[in-house]
């Protein structure tokens, strides 16, 4: 059964990719139309009552209809508060839901345009979140990478000779392989952006351990942009069955993509883990926490324990902000994931 966590969580995302949206159009908005902040008020009960009757319903049932209904609900009043808002900026500041978009972040497929993933982030607060899909990250793992492409993902997703991305390389710039005293021999030693950089080059464990630790990946330049770095913190959901986990920013993907975590993540969320063939299309919600992190690898213990701080500091942060976020955050605090 879903919790009320993921439901405001996912309703807070939707509804932000909705007012994005909508922002192109406001000016169109007809002046002369009057919306009242308790015309919205009424919208925010039944989306209220929406979320009731779906945390109620049995969850495989009435999953896709119940969610539409919400979603339709969270989009009404979203629209309300944008023409409220349109007229009467001062006096509905207060009372409509805050929203700051931050950046459209542009995914590419070979190269061309495939979709823009809105980057959000609430008043009050310098977390950044946004919705995508989860592809699997193997790196780190010390059975990722073999010679003869065995390894637990693909050899093409750690580059080519020349442009070795997810190897550890020698002074040479070749691709170093474990010896017969590393977990794996044989292998290759798979690197990630976060390091313990007391360890020499050629010590696996040197890495974060994508089968162990749940991380998350990020491009390195939209990253930079919002201030996050490697070792920062983030909680991340899966509404589609009420799952969630804390994590670590612990390596960089490729500058056009978003939506990648660590196989250990993915088994949290209960995503298939294969960095080969699993992963999630769409509908994992990430809330990152820029600057929260001290640039080294963290244990899982750590890793909850910091993500639980966070999560809570966010609660104070933005919980003067925005209808919807009111409900949103005491509910996050009462199911916040401690795995």
């Amino acid at each position: 059964m879903w919790s009320k966590a993921i439901i405001f969580a996912a309703a807070l995302l939707l509804w932000f990719s909705d007012v994005a949206r909508s922002q192109q159009t406001t000016a169109s908005v007809n002046p002369a139309s009057s919306i009242s902040a308790r015309d919205c008020n009424a919208g925010l009960d039944k989306s209220h009552a929406t979320g009731q009757e779906v945390e109620a319903a049995p969850a495989v049932l009435h999953f896709d209809d119940d969610f539409k209904i919400l979603t339709q609900k969270q989009t009404e009043l979203a629209q309300c508060i944008l023409q409220a808002d349109a007229q009467s900026p001062q006096q509905n500041a207060s009372e409509a839901c805050s929203h700051s978009l931050l950046l459209n972040f542009e995914m590419r497929h070979d190269g061309e345009p495939e979709r823009d993933v809105p980057i959000g982030r609430l008043p009050g607060s310098t977390a950044f979140f946004y919705e995508s899909g989860m592809t699997i990250d193997a790196d780190g793992a010390p059975n990722a990478y073999h010679p003869d492409n065995s390894g637990l993902d693909d050899l093409a997703n750690a580059g080519s000779p020349g442009i070795w991305e997810g190897l550890a390389k020698d002074a040479d710039g070749e691709p170093i392989v474990q010896g017969p005293n590393d977990p794996f021999p044989g292998y290759y030693v798979s690197s990630t952006a976060l390091a313990d950089r007391s360890k020499p080059m050629n010590d696996p464990t040197r890495y974060v351990d994508a089968s162990k630790i749940p991380f998350v990946v990020l491009p390195g330049g939209m990253a930079r942009q919002l201030g996050a770095r490697p070792g920062d913190f983030a909680a991340v959901f899966n509404p589609r069955n009420d799952k969630s986990s804390f994590a670590i920013f612990g390596d960089v993907g490729p500058f056009d993509r978003i939506g990648e975590g660590s196989m250990a993540l993915a088994d949290s969320l209960g995503i298939r883990s294969d960095a080969r063939n699993g992963g999630a299309r769409r509908g994992i919600l990430y809330l990152v926490f820029p600057g929260s992190g001290n640039g080294r690898p963290r244990s899982i213990e750590e890793i909850n324990g910091e993500g639980q701080r966070l999560l809570l500091e966010w609660e104070t942060s933005i919980s003067p902000h925005g209808c919807v976020i009111q409900e949103l955050v005491p509910a996050l605090q009462k199911n916040s994931p401690t795995n």
